[in-house]
């Protein structure tokens, strides 16, 4: 459960980033750019090997982690519209409730245990999801641009499955470097188009700010796939208790950090994230 619990740290370490990016007015493409482009870095000098890129190439997951490369920039630019068009809370619930295609995946594909106390606890996920996420001031509505979330949805399920199901056993540095490297320069000829429509400079604080984003994103996803791999576990399992750990400690950290707010049913999800947790963990 180590990397299990890495993973979490590291992705809610992505949401206080996001935090302070709004807070200092960073550019958030131009770091997310950087952090594609550190995260390339990272994966590039943890593979143990001979890197050619016709081997790369001629590899079973390459078309894959060109398509994942896509998906990583295209899922980022639909979460910045479904948070102008339906607010915050649909983000966080379409994005975490996609935890529903992985597992079913896991269940149907893998053949994965269907205890009840899993599927209690799996259903109380989804519970806390919604009630973690909403908030007072918001306005929530599901009914305008509906179309995004479900996009949003759909992206975020399919890339927690593709990575699980394409990533080779063992040394899988260069997968993730490879899938980080095609968000990147995707990202930066977004990034050119652009500024050129814009006429919009380079920050210079959104390098460093880019590069611990690359950071605790490559560890996110370097220790998700280490607790997937881990002999004996189940990736419903795994994504159930990363989606719901990441959400109730950004949400802890959000009141204890950011002075957020948290209503009644708020502490009641955050609640019944730990009580999923337990379930999902001990089933």
């Amino acid at each position: 459960m180590i990397y299990l619990f890495l993973s979490v740290l590291s992705s809610t370490a992505i949401f206080v980033l996001f935090k302070l990016f709004s807070k200092y007015n960073v550019d958030t493409l131009q770091a997310i750019v950087v952090n594609y482009a550190t995260a390339f870095v990272c994966g590039y000098i943890l593979y143990d090997g001979d890197i050619s890129p016709t081997q790369i190439i001629e590899t079973n997951w390459f078309i894959a982690a060109i398509g994942l490369g896509f998906l990583f920039i295209a899922i980022f630019n639909v979460m910045a519209l479904t948070a102008q068009k339906n607010g915050l809370s649909v983000v966080s619930v379409a994005s975490k409730m996609s935890l529903v295609i992985p597992v079913i995946f896991g269940i149907y594909v893998h053949n994965e245990s269907t205890e009840a106390q899993k599927l209690i606890g799996i259903a109380l996920a989804l519970v806390a999801v919604y009630l973690t996420s909403i908030k007072k001031k918001e306005t929530t509505v599901l009914t305008k641009s509906i179309y995004l979330p479900i996009i949003l949805f759909i992206g975020s399920g399919i890339i927690d499955t593709s990575v699980n199901h394409f990533a080779p056993e063992g040394n899988f540095s260069m997968f993730l470097s490879t899938i980080f490297g095609i968000a990147g320069l995707m990202g930066f000829f977004l990034l050119i188009y652009k500024s050129i429509n814009t006429k919009k400079a380079l920050q210079v604080k959104s390098v460093p700010f880019g590069f611990i984003l690359g950071l605790v994103n490559y560890c996110s996803m370097y220790f998700l796939i280490l607790a997937l791999q881990v002999e004996n576990t189940e990736s419903s399992t795994i994504f159930t208790i990363n989606n719901i750990g990441i959400l109730a400690l950004s949400t802890l950290l959000g009141l204890a950090l950011f002075k957020e707010k948290l209503s009644h049913k708020n502490w009641i999800g955050i609640g019944l994230a730990f009580i999923a947790i337990l379930l999902v963990t001990l089933a």
